[in-house]
């Protein structure tokens, strides 16, 4: 990790380190779409042959196993759970579950001219597929992140695909009710879900992170089934000047020990605290290995000149998750994927029990939307209605502007109901 000044001598240092920073993407799947374009288009043509065959190539299935999980199986991994364990995804459940109600939207009705109704209805998708990734941790907390506000949407039916799915996974799952559980991963699972199989019909939209594989596959289904977003590696940025060293240095190492490619910056103008920071995270380093080589890789501590310069170079990077020193700082935050305030907010409490969601934006993709939320697993349909008298105050405005556009389709399917 590199302490660099925005200023001075070193400016043109730091604005090149910037530059290559902002310019990042999500992630490059281009060194492995021709192996998922393979991969997609066995499933979609040889289903549950070419599914199993991948999944045992790559997920550990074994020649007999049932890529369906029994509901015994994790009920099983869930009596097997320590007591404390069951209590932390019972804490994390019901946060999860009570933020996701939170951010339910409601139908309602306007009425912007009298005869004239206009709204909303709110619908929830008929199927949604869940991955949750299977490779260097088990992520139970994945299971509860993707799963919950899907069921708080109303969606029937919620899949859930993990490629040799963990105790603790399988647990989580039970915890939330799924009975559609594949221990199919990659891009193999994306496969499924986006085009079904003879014995497993397509969802409406995937959800989740996971690897290069599983990104690229669903950036290539996204045509034909709905998406959230592209997954990246992990993005901390920390902006503070009040911090406490310690506190930051171990949210800096938390967030690295997730990828090698971890992105962790901390921006201040408060140079001993940079320094101080610095002296921290090597330390912490030293005894986690992933870490220390995703800091040394992608790891800076900038020292701005003028807090509106940290500001706006924390706007810039459009972090996963940011971290700041007092709510005021909300005012000026415009693109990040999920805020923690003040030195008591570890960003690790959001990964597991807060209660908003930990499937977020990476790669700048905090310039477009937020995490993962209620949201992703609705429809806002919307809703109009003419009494005659509405329709003769507003049609012939919707009638100058059809004809305006040369629609005259369009302006007599007006007009003839106005002189019926």
């Amino acid at each position: 990790m590199k302490l660099i000044r925005t200023f001075g001598k070193s400016a043109a240092e730091a604005t090149s380190m910037i530059e290559q920073i902002a310019a990042r993407g999500a992630t490059s799947t281009a060194t492995v779409a021709p192996a998922v374009k393979k991969i997609v288009a066995d499933v979609k043509r040889k289903g549950d042959k070419a599914l199993r065959a991948y999944a045992e190539q790559f997920d550990g299935l074994t020649p007999g196993q049932d890529i369906l999980v029994d509901p015994a199986e994790m009920e099983a991994a869930w009596n097997a759970l320590p007591k404390a364990l069951k209590a932390a995804m019972k804490e994390a459940a019901a946060n999860i579950h009570a933020f996701a109600e939170a951010q339910m939207p409601e139908d309602w009705i306007i009425e912007p001219a009298s005869g004239v109704r206009t709204g909303q209805i709110i619908r929830p998708l008929d199927a949604v597929g869940c991955y949750v990734p299977g490779g260097r941790y088990p992520l139970p907390s994945t299971v509860l992140m993707t799963t919950l506000p899907a069921q708080v949407a109303g969606v029937e039916r919620i899949v859930v695909c993990s490629p040799n799915p963990a105790q603790e996974t399988l647990a989580a799952a039970h915890l939330c009710g799924v009975t559609e559980f594949y221990r199919v991963g990659g891009a193999q699972a994306i496969a499924m879900l986006a085009y079904g199989t003879e014995s497993t019909p397509p969802v409406t939209r995937i959800v989740g992170p996971g690897n290069l594989y599983v990104t690229a596959a669903k950036q290539l289904v996204s045509q034909d089934c709905g998406i959230d977003m592209p997954a990246g590696p992990t993005e901390i940025v920390v902006t503070s000047d009040l911090g406490d060293p310690l506190g930051i240095a171990t949210d800096l190492v938390a967030q690295a020990e997730h990828d090698p490619e971890t992105l962790a910056i901390f921006i201040t103008t408060n140079e001993p605290l940079g320094k101080e920071v610095l002296k921290q995270v090597k330390l912490l380093a030293k005894k986690n290995k992933l870490a220390k080589q995703s800091l040394e890789a992608r790891g800076a501590i900038f020292v701005c000149e003028h807090p509106r310069e940290a500001q706006a170079l924390t706007n810039m990077l459009a972090p996963e998750h940011l971290t700041v020193d007092h709510p005021d700082d909300l005012q000026w935050v415009r693109n990040a994927g999920s805020v923690f305030i003040g030195p008591h907010s570890p960003q690790s409490m959001g990964d597991y029990v807060s209660g908003p969601n930990h499937v977020l934006p990476t790669g700048r993709t905090g310039r477009l939307r937020g995490g993962l939320s209620v949201m992703d697993f609705l429809k806002l349909i919307t809703v109009q209605q003419y009494t005659a008298k509405g329709l003769a105050k507003l049609g012939p405005h919707a009638i100058a502007l059809a004809e305006a556009e040369g629609l005259v389709g369009h302006a007599e399917s007006v007009r003839a109901r106005l002189n019926p």
